[in-house]
């Protein structure tokens, strides 16, 4: 158990003693405002500007011939950056592939995988992960003529908010061909016994995949000892790659000799890539899930905030995390509760993720207020504001700020005269 304080003097001693603090620096942070978002978008380091501005040097420099520059750095470029990801997933490098966009990876993976029969053709999923993954399962299912009515199996939220581990493993019948799930929840923050669920459905002969982008660089992950089949993330939340930086699936390597679902000349053999046979030589490893040429720019960027991570350590950044989020949960709970405000999250250290999940009946309007007031966050239907305390650049200065912001608004009434009516993007 962490022991808190409530005071202003409280924050500026946990500043003072944090390990992490300097780190700080290197982001660029504007001044009067208090950024809470990094769980949807994190924010720009200057690393990741300068490997960005060095990717665009070496085009102005080298036009084509930037390819070659370096040792084939950016002709194999995946492969580096995979180098430096590893240990924030505890996988191989050759089973990470940094490519694509999130949904793109799941459609891929789940085309490798899925091969449904008369017996054996369901996809499990769950009702309150992000709809993005639902949409390409639905996908898929359709590619193969069958209907997502009857192909996907839906494991139903208790109370809409949390998930049950058993009811997900009752649910693994033995029409069950693969399941997706997400690894953190980009509502509630709960972590899912990912090593159980994964047990039971190699004990039940079901391919299992997992959803990393609210867990990548929040939560420390053991994929070698999880052993999943396949795993997938996106890069510019936690990570911090910027808007649209590649993705990045994982193949457990038992796979390799598997045949992607979906095939490019960018899952070639490099050796044979530039004879342009018309017949796939695939790349046995994570690289041959690559379909098309890098979109190296938005990779580049994730150079640079790697570095960062390499620096800091993910056990670190989890340790610093953890405390922070703690700190503003006890805050809410001492100074916030009489208003109406509760923790939405589960509080258990080894159950929760990144964010903190602030909720009120009336979340929408104070979250408006508070983006009026500089406080950069994003609320959830249907009555949750997220609040993500970074560990490499929020300060606990920040939190306690947060709150006394939150105090003002809801005495003040200020958020009541702002209208109901949802805006597109909030």
């Amino acid at each position: 158990m962490y022991e808190y304080q409530d005071g202003p003097e409280f924050p500026k001693f946990l500043d003072n003693n944090d390990q992490l603090g300097h780190f700080r620096q290197r982001f660029y942070i504007k001044q009067g405002t208090i950024y809470m978002c990094g769980n949807s978008l994190g924010l720009a380091c200057k690393d990741a500007e300068e490997t960005l501005y060095d990717v665009l040097n070496k085009w102005k420099d080298e036009g084509i011939k930037m390819w070659n520059v370096d040792q084939g750095k950016y002709f194999l470029y995946s492969e580096f950056l995979a180098d430096i990801m590893a240990p924030l997933v505890g996988a191989d490098p050759d089973e990470i592939s940094i490519t694509g966009c999130t949904t793109i990876n799941i459609h891929q993976t789940i085309s490798t995988f899925y091969k449904p029969t008369a017996e054996k053709y369901k996809i499990l999923v769950d009702d309150i992960n992000f709809p993005t993954d639902r949409y390409a399962v639905d996908g898929q299912i359709r590619l193969k003529g069958l209907n997502p009515r009857d192909a996907v199996k839906v494991v139903k939220s208790r109370d809409g908010k949390f998930m049950s581990e058993d009811d997900i493993i009752e649910a693994m019948t033995e029409d069950v061909a693969i399941i997706l799930l997400p690894a953190v929840y980009y509502r509630s923050a709960q972590i899912l016994d990912m090593t159980k669920i994964t047990k039971a459905a190699k004990e039940r002969n079901i391919f299992i995949g997992w959803d990393f982008c609210h867990a990548i660089g929040a939560i420390e992950i053991d994929l070698k000892a999880l052993d999943a089949d396949f795993a997938i993330w996106c890069t510019y939340k936690y990570l911090n790659g910027g808007p649209g930086s590649s993705a990045a699936l994982y193949i457990n390597r038992k796979h390799f000799k598997l045949l992607p679902g979906l095939t490019g000349w960018y899952g070639n053999k490099p050796h044979t890539q530039f004879q342009l046979n018309q017949e796939f030589d695939h790349q046995q490893n994570a690289s041959g899930w690559q379909i098309g040429t890098p979109t190296i720019f938005s990779m580049a960027t994730l150079e640079g905030s790697l570095r960062i991570f390499k620096e800091a350590g993910i056990s670190n950044i989890r340790k610093k995390s953890l405390h922070i989020t703690g700190y503003l949960m006890y805050l809410i709970e001492n100074r916030l509760s009489e208003y109406g405000f509760s923790v939405g999250n589960v509080k258990e250290d080894a159950k929760r993720g990144g964010h903190v999940c602030l909720e009120h009946d009336d979340a929408y309007r104070i979250s408006i207020a508070l983006k009026q007031r500089g406080v950069v966050q994003d609320f959830r239907e249907p009555n949750v504001i997220r609040l993500t305390p970074a560990a490499l650049y929020t300060t606990y200065q920040d939190v306690y700020d947060l709150v006394n912001i939150l105090l003002d608004i809801v005495k003040t009434e200020s958020h009541k005269k702002i209208s109901e009516k949802r805006n597109f993007v909030v």
